[in-house]
């Protein structure tokens, strides 16, 4: 049995988070036992707003890629997006391909077809030669292709990669490559999946439309001190709604020279902004006189026009106002202020000016969203961001095309969505047609224009998954022998299985079962053509990555993220590769295997409520490094109960009675041991998770167990 472990914590420790961001001490203990108590990290569990998500331009390759391909619309070039099979890639493409389109380029898409191997193809290249194409854009891969890269340089084809995997210690020689991993890249949060790679650059190339894309401005906020005598000179240049420079100098009256301050040429031919233009002026002309003179405008009076509730504050007092300020006490000054502000100013301007942009904004989210979870994004930092807008937009304004025909299709109702039933229900139905070998057929899902065709192709998506579901139950059937002796073989430290009779397209989903089954890394292989294709799923700290990049001479291609990667080599090496893996099983070291439980929190009898499930919402998105919550409750009674379910084997429905209220609960598959060692009348020690039953339109609070015990 598992063992169940609460870290202690006391009012103390969690008394700053109640008081400066106004939490509940329930809220405050899961977070502090969580280890959620940086600002930075608490911020994307209480804000959901986009205007916290990360500047595209942060990117330092971000503006070259928009000036290419703004480029390639005035000339007129042919463009070819280059994607990825599998959920990330296919929304990828979808992303860039419907924001091109708008834009009037002359674009079409390609995606690995059937056993076509992971990566930009130099068929596709000699394709795009043929018509007189000049340009690829690579979204969710493109990163690991040097050969094809190479290839198209040789044939006068740009590359702009964009893509989120690990990159090897050499990169492409791409003209252009947007990717988070890649060193210097500037990017602030590396793990983002790939369709929100391509959303960067799709937001970039929006904000080119618009009058604030390559503005420069300056903003200046000069205070003075009467404790020290002196003035404090804040200023920071702006290019893109990103901070480029900044300056900060004191400034003595009368001791101060003007020759030692580098504030007159760090101002000189900028846009200068302040709050209060006229106060500023004065202020300068005291420190410099009358022989230099400033242009100043007027901060105030533009962004008071879109926010009158803040004409009348100073600098100061729209500090203490910032919503973001609360997050970074340090951080929190004037300038940062002015500047945050500013931002905000400039994005209500274009949500006014260009409201189709926030449209395909939402409709991007969506997918991005579908991305994160696909492919098992942390959810933290912005991706938080990202699946919670992308669920907020289904609940209330509905699945974009495409995927609403998929919902209706799976019977799912929007309005009770979870990233959870992303996960289980959407994401593989997406994925199916990838594994068929036919992800060109999702991809249409979601670009196609007519309504009816959309049906029938969902309809199609449809079927593919039920012919996925029995790939995988066929293959996990037929490996069962293979795969213990390969644990055995290998020092029980990694498992690795081949078999003809596995489909190549859901190689990754039997390593991923055979992980979960022995709890050790694990790879799958079987032929596709001439050459052995396989996927490796990770656990217990285990770098698929670093591992496979051990002997990278041996594939004709690999890659992919931390704890999921795929690879190829020819068909004569097989038995070399499970050598090798048989030798290095030896030096592999996994984290330990025992289940350690972390509970969030107890909830006694006397404090279980209907409130309690709000937390349900307030932790969502859950996924990777954020597991659902999980609970318990101690000597509650179970008042009534019964086994459910018409299938083998069936789920318990039981009643707990915790006095003021009476939860009913969950416990699947565990229909058996009702009268045997789970009792109504009994009282017993509980583990669980917060759910909420839909039927007939109605939401009603139920638990879901994960372990009994009899207290």
């Amino acid at each position: 049995m598992n063992t169940w472990t609460k870290k202690p914590v006391t009012r103390q420790q969690i008394a700053p988070l109640c008081t400066k961001f106004g939490l509940d001490e329930l809220t405050a203990s899961i977070l502090f036992r969580r280890d959620i108590t940086d600002a930075s990290e608490l911020l994307y569990f209480l804000e959901n707003d986009l205007r916290f998500q990360h500047n595209p331009f942060l990117f330092s390759s971000m503006e070259d890629a928009v000036e290419r391909i703004i480029t390639a619309k005035e000339e007129g070039e042919k463009v070819l997006i280059f994607g990825d099979s599998d959920v990330d890639g296919i929304t990828s493409t979808a992303i860039l391909y419907e924001c091109l389109c708008d834009m009037g380029l002359d674009v079409y898409w390609r995606l690995p077809l059937a056993d076509a191997p992971y990566g930009l193809s130099i068929e596709a290249i000699d394709e795009l030669a043929n018509q007189g194409g000049t340009l690829i854009i690579t979204v969710d891969c493109g990163i690991s292709n040097f050969v094809e890269i190479q290839h198209a340089n040789e044939l006068g084809i740009d590359v702009i990669v964009t893509d989120h995997h690990n990159p090897q210690e050499a990169l492409p020689e791409a003209i252009i490559i947007v990717n988070p991993k890649v060193e210097d890249n500037n990017y602030p949060f590396k793990e983002i999946s790939g369709a929100a790679v391509a959303y960067k650059l799709v937001s970039a190339l929006r904000f080119a439309e618009t009058d604030f894309y390559n503005a420069e401005i300056c903003i200046i906020d000069i205070n003075y001190s009467e404790e020290e005598k002196l003035f404090y000179s804040d200023c920071v240049k702006i290019k893109n709604l990103i901070r480029v420079k900044e300056l900060h100098e004191k400034i003595i009256p009368g001791k101060t020279s003007i020759y030692d301050l580098r504030l007159p040429y760090f101002l000189q031919g900028q846009l200068i902004y302040a709050w209060n233009s006229k106060n500023t002026k004065d202020i300068l002309a005291q420190i410099f006189g009358s022989g230099i003179e400033f242009n100043i405008n007027d901060l105030s009076s533009d962004i008071s026009r879109l926010f009158p509730s803040l004409r009348s504050k100073t600098p100061i007092e729209l500090k203490d106002l910032s919503k973001i300020g609360k997050y970074f006490d340090e951080e929190n000054t004037s300038i940062n202020a002015l500047y945050n502000l500013y931002v905000s100013y400039c994005k209500k301007i274009i949500a006014t000016k260009y409201p189709k942009q926030i449209q395909n904004e939402k409709n991007d989210l969506q997918l991005v969203a579908l991305a994160a979870l696909a492919d098992v994004m942390p959810m933290k930092n912005e991706n938080r961001i990202f699946v919670q807008n992308g669920l907020q937009t289904i609940k209330k304004e509905g699945p974009r095309a495409g995927l609403a025909e998929l919902f209706n299709k799976l019977k799912l109702n929007r309005e009770a969505i979870t990233s959870k039933d992303l996960s289980w229900t959407i994401i593989p139905a997406l994925n199916a047609a990838g594994r068929m070998g036919q992800s060109n057929v999702s991809l249409e899902l979601l670009i196609n224009k007519n309504p009816k065709e959309r049906e029938l192709i969902a309809n199609k998506i449809y079927d593919f998954n039920e012919e996925r579901k029995a790939l995988v139950s066929e293959a996990v059937f037929t490996i069962k022998d293979i795969s213990e002796k390969s644990f055995q073989k290998n020092n029980n430290k990694i498992v690795a299985v081949f078999h003809e009779k596995i489909n190549s397209g859901v190689t990754g989903i039997v390593a991923s079962k055979l992980m979960q089954e022995y709890n050790v890394p694990s790879i799958a292989l079987t032929y596709s053509g001439d050459v052995c294709v396989g996927s490796m799923r990770s656990c217990r700290g285990f770098i698929s990555t670093q591992f496979l990049d051990k002997f990278q001479d041996f594939f004709i291609n690999h890659g992919g993220h931390d704890f999921a990667a795929g690879f190829s080599f020819t068909k004569d090496k097989l038995l070399q590769f499970f050598q090798i893996i048989e030798k290095e099983s030896r030096n592999i070291v996994l984290s330990d295997s025992e289940e350690v439980l972390n509970i969030d929190a107890e909830i006694s009898k006397e404090h279980m409520s209907v409130q309690i499930f709000d937390l349900l919402e307030k932790f969502e998105p859950y996924g990777s490094d954020n597991s659902e919550l999980i609970f318990i409750s101690r000597n509650i009674p179970i008042c009534d109960g019964m086994a459910v379910g018409k299938k083998d084997p069936t789920s318990l429905k039981l009643v707990f009675d915790y006095g003021k209220i009476k939860i009913p609960a969950m416990f699947w598959g565990q229909g058996n041991r009702l009268n045997n060692d789970i009792l109504i009348g009994q009282n017993y020690d509980i583990m669980f998770t917060l759910d909420r039953n839909y039927f007939n339109g109605i939401s009603s609070p139920q638990i879901i167990i994960k372990e009994i015990r009899k207290s």
